[in-house]
């Protein structure tokens, strides 16, 4: 249930539209809601400003169409995906609802409503073309939450010189996304140049000594560059929520100047 949902309820309770045992019965599930196979977090949009993401790895279609179902019945909208493969995509158009999938980020949006924050530009830098599917799930993440996101793919440092051909789009970020796999070399250059917040993403992309990923991490968990957080491997989703709470916090403080 959304902040917008709850006022839209209370008016109605206000104004004698709904009698109070119907009032009650909406506001039931509220905290959440229990069902076979899932507990179903119904008030995380009003704590977190988004409703509840589904993370479809491991979870049946079956399971992923009707958690889904239960959300939009409490008249959520960008609800996220992600992981989601094609055979429990085609399951979700049972929903006969707007569905913006993107099958090479593996994630999808039902019942898309993009509203943009007013301030904030986040970058996403890749190094490679391999780590595009990380950085996919990154940007429709962002999409989702309402960030202004800009990406520019395939300027890792095995070619330096595309990365320093950029550099005005680093200049102008506000915060950027670093997403590299072999030896996760990017996040430390990019956080050399700029005097925004790197949020870094390991890839599992690289030969056997990448380690699935292992190698990355560690090597951006020991950067020498200052202003360098860091995500888990694949992990594009955690990386732009990371950076959506950022940009959100930014949008209330000159907000709340503005109205002063």
């Amino acid at each position: 249930m959304t902040e917008k949902i709850l006022v839209d309820l209370l008016e109605r309770y206000k104004n004698n539209d709904i009698n109070r045992d119907d009032a009650i019965r909406e506001l039931k599930d509220l905290p959440f809601e229990r069902y076979e196979h899932a507990v179903i977090d119904h008030h995380r949009a009003l704590r977190q400003g988004v409703p509840e993401v589904i993370y479809c790895e491991g979870k049946t279609s079956e399971q992923i169409l009707e958690i889904s179902r239960r959300l939009l019945h409490k008249g959520n909208n960008n609800i996220l995906l992600t992981r989601l493969d094609q055979t429990s995509y085609d399951k979700l158009l049972q929903l006969e609802v707007e569905i913006d999938y993107n099958p090479l980020g593996r994630t999808a949006i039902l019942k898309p409503e993009f509203n943009p924050m007013k301030y904030g530009k986040i970058l996403i830098v890749s190094g490679g073309t391999s780590d595009i599917p990380v950085a996919e799930e990154a940007s429709e993440t962002l999409k989702a939450l309402g960030c202004n996101c800009k990406k520019i793919y395939d300027v890792g440092v095995a070619g330096i010189h595309r990365l320093f051909a950029v550099k005005d789009e680093l200049d102008s970020a506000d915060i950027i996304i670093a997403i590299a796999g072999m030896e996760g070399a990017l996040p430390s250059v990019v956080g050399g140049l700029v005097e925004v917040p790197v949020i870094a993403v390991p890839t599992s992309v690289g030969y056997g000594a990448n380690l699935n990923g292992m190698t990355p991490l560690l090597a951006m968990l020991n950067s020498c560059a200052s202003g360098i957080g860091v995500v888990n491997i694949d992990n594009g989703f955690g990386a732009a929520f990371l950076a959506s709470s950022m940009i959100r916090r930014m949008n209330k403080f000159i907000e709340k100047r503005e109205v002063l």
